[in-house]
């Protein structure tokens, strides 16, 4: 069984990934972000026997010393690690350009050092922006809506220029919006089932219009195993998307009804992107996935939204109600 390393274990995606790659019987090395406290991030939250299969391997993915030595011995390469938040990207970019495409470089060049076997490169439905037609497909134009976007326009690009130039066999994976159990607080899920199971009946928001192309977290896991898995994608870029969308009015009072009938919505100025910085529409194609894997969607948004709500009632302790999360 092959030897593979995900970076950003610790997050919300990765640790899921992680998870399910050991009990698919992978031999698993979890690359989670230094801290003093040796905090392993939701990896801590992981069962036991999960915990006691895997290698944790703590650096800091801006460093390149220690993402190559992170890969050493390692076949593939899950490469999640990133800062995501657009509002903080607002006012800390330089973060994000280091972190998003010098982290994605240090990937790539020890991949290319070490002659690592595959590498699947995570990407964001952001890249496109607000869409030009729909649904979007792998050849739809890049927008940098964000500092956010822009950062992962630009990995994604020089990844695609050592695929190119050096032959790397990786892949672009691109999930369209990913929600479930540990999403932070400053995505709009968490953020609209916290308030309500909060007791709050004003439910604070910012744009009520965009729509959105949810993946639940499990979905977007077995896409990224998927593609791994199959040699034809190699050189690709390839989206993780349902194919339908919902604006995030319709949503929120899809939780509403779930949890509180009487919560009412209202916007908060605090909370709206900047206007040329919107996104207003993102609803995926899915027809590359699907031609070239044996991948399908297995939650529809009601029962994703279910398990969520179900584990978030677990955990209401970890969120701030009461703040806006950026």
């Amino acid at each position: 069984m092959k030897k593979v390393l995900v970076t950003g274990a610790d997050g919300f995606i990765g640790s899921h990934l992680t998870e399910e790659l050991v009990r698919r019987g992978y031999d698993v090395r979890a690359f989670v972000y230094y801290n003093s406290f040796n905090s392993w991030g939701w990896l801590e939250d992981s069962p036991q026997e999960i915990k006691d299969r895997l290698e944790i391997f703590s650096g800091d993915i801006r460093d390149p010393n220690g993402v190559r030595e992170a890969m050493k011995g390692i076949d593939v390469v899950y490469h999640l690690a990133a800062l995501i938040a657009i509002p903080f990207s607002y006012h800390s970019p330089d973060s994000y350009v280091d972190t998003n495409i010098k982290g994605t470089l240090n990937v790539l060049q020890a991949a290319k050092e070490l002659n690592t076997e595959r590498i699947l490169v995570t990407s964001t439905s952001e890249v496109y922006g607000t869409a030009l037609y729909t649904p979007i497909d792998e050849k739809h134009p890049y927008q940098g809506q964000s500092p956010y976007s822009a950062t992962k326009i630009g990995a994604d690009r020089i990844a695609e220029s050592f695929y190119r130039s050096f032959d790397l066999p990786l892949t672009i994976v691109r999930p369209f919006n990913t929600y479930g159990p540990r999403q932070s607080a400053r995505a709009v899920i968490p953020t609209i089932i916290s308030q309500l199971l909060a007791g709050k009946e004003e439910i604070e928001l910012g744009s009520l219009t965009p729509t959105r192309d949810f993946n639940y977290v499990m979905d977007t896991v077995n896409g990224f195993i998927e593609i791994a898995n199959c040699d034809a994608t190699i050189g690709e870029e390839i989206n993780i998307a349902t194919q339908k969308e919902i604006s995030i009015g319709e949503l929120a009072q899809e939780m509403i009804n779930q949890i509180n009938p009487n919560a009412k919505i209202i916007t908060q100025d605090e909370r709206l992107r900047p206007e040329k910085s919107e996104v207003n529409q993102l609803l995926g194609s899915n027809e590359k996935i699907r031609s070239m894997t044996n991948w399908e969607p297995k939650y529809d948004l009601s029962q994703g939204l279910s398990e969520t709500i179900e584990w978030m009632k677990s955990n209401i302790n970890k969120y701030k109600t009461d703040v806006y999360n950026i």
